[in-house]
């Protein structure tokens, strides 16, 4: 195994201080205040019209986040696309490709697509959705060609809150138990925009066990809860597993998400015990060495990492968000007043 396959030891991590705001990050401070003056410039060149934002020929959703780091958005797309393509919408889904390497864009993503040329999460969704899928890093012109091409009636775009060169309908902010960590901007904290920015999206999705309280006045708040599937085999999908097939196994665990925790701490929830656990970098680029012997447990977004070189003993968990009614019917009055004819009588 490689030198990054390493046990998690402990609950806090480099990671996790600077997050929550080690005294050291305070030598961060005046990138902060340059990150600050030109994020805020950039907002006021779009407000007044200085630049323009395209707005494409269907309403989009933005779900995305004022913090680094993976805060379970994949979840609630998935979940979107589910919910609108299930009331007759042509729904397309919009990626920057994180992660991938494409020779072309915009990308139309297939489920055969390789995750080192996609990306991992336009990968997963395109497997899971069975939605059109694009990556294209100048997302106004993947909004285009999801309207104009591919004749999507919605655009559900996965991240980009703070990409303004790309009108939207819709803006929701997904966030975990951690909240806005320390509450500083990066590269001090993890912040890429400020806390009022909570005040001024249409809702807020939190991937908790409990709603959280703020300080400042913020959007209309709900709880996402993760529903957990059976496991599946990474090396042939049409081979599934109860957890209650692992209680007594001797499993690993990886996890190269946002909070790798939060995965651990799931399996732990649902009565599985491992011997290891090893968090990776969201967006790690897997090699073979990474992966343990023996029953490995892993999530949905590693598994299209490493379906090529995974052994016959690794599983991954789909997972599926499961919203309130009444947070659809807020995007639905959004979307209506931005003319989708199909949402108004919902």
């Amino acid at each position: 195994m490689s030198n990054s396959l390493k046990p998690a030891t402990g609950p806090t991590s480099n990671h996790d201080k600077w997050y929550f705001g080690h005294p050291a990050v305070w030598v961060l401070a005046p990138f902060a205040l340059l990150f600050f003056f030109i994020t805020a410039l950039r907002r006021v060149f779009y407000k007044t019209g200085i630049k323009r934002a395209y707005k494409p020929n269907a309403p989009v959703i933005v779900v995305g986040n004022i913090s680094v780091g993976g805060n379970g958005k994949t979840p609630v797309v998935l979940a979107l696309a589910e919910y609108y393509s299930g009331i007759g919408l042509k729904v397309g889904i919009l990626s920057r490709g994180y992660g991938g390497k494409s020779d072309f864009y915009p990308r139309l993503v297939s489920h055969t697509d390789k995750a080192c040329e996609v990306g991992d999460e336009p990968r997963l969704l395109a497997g899971r959705s069975g939605c059109n899928v694009v990556i294209d890093p100048k997302r106004a012109r993947g909004a285009k060609y999801l309207a104009d091409e591919l004749h999507c009636d919605v655009i559900i775009c996965d991240d980009g809150l703070q990409h303004y060169a790309l009108h939207r309908d819709v803006e929701l902010v997904v966030m975990d138990d951690r909240k806005v960590g320390s509450g500083y901007l990066l590269p001090m904290g993890p912040l890429r925009e400020g806390q009022w920015r909570l005040g001024l999206v249409d809702a807020l999705i939190h991937n908790a066990r409990s709603m959280p309280t703020f300080d400042n006045a913020v959007a209309p708040q709900f709880l996402m809860t993760l529903v957990a599937n059976k496991f599946v085999n990474v090396v042939d999908p049409t081979i599934t597993r109860d957890a209650s097939e692992f209680a007594f196994s001797s499993c690993s665990a990886i996890a190269g998400i946002g909070s790798p925790a939060r995965f651990f701490q799931q399996l732990k929830l649902m009565g599985l015990n491992f011997t290891n656990t090893f968090p990776m970098p969201d967006h790690h680029a897997y090699d073979a060495s990474d992966i343990p012997r023996g029953t490995v447990l892993m999530t949905e977004k590693d598994a299209v990492k490493v379906k090529g070189f995974a052994h016959e003993d690794c599983w991954y968990l789909p997972v599926d968000a499961h919203l309130a009614a009444d947070f659809y019917t807020l995007i639905n009055t959004k979307l209506a007043q931005a003319g989708l004819a199909q949402v108004k009588n919902r």
